[in-house]
């Protein structure tokens, strides 16, 4: 395909489903506004980021409408992906009025491993060269999920609403968990109640604590990687979407769109950043070992269920886009 390809004039389609999707989200999580109105430290300011979303959306279909090419329809998923950004920090705001249950999942951490691996591994592995690795690891999670998308959207167009289905639904599956089952995480758990007390075997219920205490425990900086990783946390992470790892869970879902596309380029080029981002999300105690355990095996029941459904109503899916496109 040519470049001329992407700007020839293409035949009008309906919403990609990833527009579909965060629609959908959008309304669900209104509604949850709605629901925690009282308790919500800024609910205007959220509906607004809702209202700035619809304009980006808007603005973006306006311009495909006016001139309907390959190029502007794929230049449509960047106002769904980029929410995704402002979503996350939200899982907070909607589990911090639920009391937490750190107290359950470091409890089942210390039942099946006979200790605290968030609190072990680092301690074990000490040197530079793996703390950098892990990092490492660990930041490339954005850049292996937008190299995935931005391969289909190029190289793989007729394959991609499908691959975004699978995408943003699993994120948006995962969001839903969070907002529903607070957790937060060793990083937040263990500085609530103390290392000391943690390494004792003892997990003290704390309640609706995060609700107003977002402090977090602060890794040695190593080398720039892990600098980078403690500058992403310091701006945007939250005491929520502890259990399960969307971190792992995501990049596996990830790593089998890479599988799908049949690149081994791709996939294998991936697999490395993939194998230290799972050991990173304990690592860097961002999770409790049966965090990323589940993340794991929730990737595949995600993955597989959303593109069963992406086939179950395909027909229906288009028909839908359409109607909305119309209206």
């Amino acid at each position: 395909m040519t470049l001329n390809d992407y700007f020839k004039r293409d035949e009008e389609r309906g919403l990609w489903s990833m527009e579909s999707l965060t629609l959908m989200y959008m309304l669900f999580t209104t509604i949850l506004i709605g629901f925690y109105w009282e308790g919500l430290a800024a609910p205007m300011d959220m509906l607004l980021t809702r209202l700035w979303m619809l304009v980006a959306m808007a603005a973006v279909y306006g311009f495909y409408r006016w001139y309907p090419c390959r190029v502007l329809r794929i230049l449509r998923v960047i106002p769904p992906l980029l929410g995704l950004i402002f979503w996350y920090p939200e899982t907070y705001d909607f589990c911090s009025q639920l009391p937490y249950l750190d107290h359950i999942f470091a409890g089942i951490d210390q039942t099946l491993f006979g200790c605290q691996p968030a609190l072990v591994f680092n301690t074990v592995v000490t040197s530079t060269f793996w703390s950098e690795a892990f990092n490492m690891g660990y930041y490339a999670y954005y850049y292996m999920m937008g190299a995935t998308i931005i391969f289909y959207l190029l190289c793989r167009y007729a394959e991609a609403d499908k691959a975004g289905f699978i995408f943003l639904t699993s994120f948006f599956l995962f969001y839903v968990i969070y907002e529903l089952l607070p957790v937060a995480g060793p990083q937040y758990y263990f500085k609530a109640v103390g290392v000391e007390t943690a390494n004792t075997g003892v997990f003290p219920d704390v309640g609706y604590y995060f609700q107003s205490h977002t402090e977090m425990l602060m890794p040695e900086i190593k080398g720039i990687f892990s600098r980078l990783v403690l500058g992403t946390q310091e701006v945007g992470e939250r005491p929520t979407a502890a259990f399960p790892s969307s971190h792992v869970g995501m990049s596996t879902v990830t790593m089998l769109l890479a599988w799908r596309t049949r690149n081994k380029w791709l996939f294998w080029g991936m697999m490395p950043f993939y194998l230290l981002l799972c050991c990173a999300t304990v690592y860097i105690q961002a999770h409790y070992l049966i965090d990323s355990i589940c993340g794991f095996l929730v990737a595949f029941v995600f993955y597989g269920l959303t593109s069963w459904l992406y086939d179950l109503l395909k027909t229906d899916w288009a028909a839908l886009s359409q109607r909305l496109d119309k209206s």
